[in-house]
């Protein structure tokens, strides 16, 4: 295209060959030019494009690792509030239980520290009257010595009512008790 456009310029009459034309040559330079530099660049081109798709693999690998490591730790706490759940749970039913026995154990307590007293109180109570009732015998053995002593002191006299006292005297503890 180059030597028909040449051709027409310079005229059909100088019809030299295209090789000899200087636009061929630098044009066969540019090419071999280009062919030169194009491999070093391209080279150039395609190490920058593959150190730059290093880098975003690397960084999705990182991103994978990080959401990994994530989804991990939000498993790992995921379970550990479960088990917290869990162990609180168990605290309050424990306690719960706990609670329940105490409250059983302490109305057993009180009902056997009721049952204590009201025998104790009964005790206390047939205590008082046994006493009474001894104290009103004694008080009535006292008061028929006294009678019998002062009814033989008037019937009795002499040597018989003494004698008859001390009979009486010495069998009084054998009748009262």
């Amino acid at each position: 295209m180059i030597s028909n456009a040449y051709a027409a310029s310079a005229g059909a009459a100088s019809a030299e060959p295209f090789w000899h034309s200087p636009t061929f040559w630098v044009a066969i330079s540019f090419v071999i030019l280009a062919a030169l530099l194009a491999k070093p660049a391209w080279r150039i081109a395609t190490s920058a494009l593959d150190e730059k798709i290093a880098e975003i693999q690397n960084r999705i690998e990182e991103a994978t690792q990080l959401r990994e490591e994530a989804q991990n730790l939000l498993a790992s706490y995921k379970r550990k509030l479960t088990e917290a759940e869990k162990e609180s749970e168990d605290i309050i039913a424990r306690a719960r239980d706990e609670g329940q026995a105490l409250r059983q154990r302490m109305t057993e307590e009180l009902e056997a520290s009721l049952k204590r007293r009201e025998k104790q109180a009964i005790d206390r109570i047939a205590q008082a009257e046994s006493d009474a009732t001894n104290q009103v015998r004694a008080v009535a053995a006292d008061l028929a010595v006294d009678a019998t002593r002062t009814l033989l002191a008037e019937q009795a006299q002499g040597e018989k009512a003494a004698s008859l006292i001390d009979e009486a005297i010495q069998d009084l503890p054998d009748k009262l008790n």
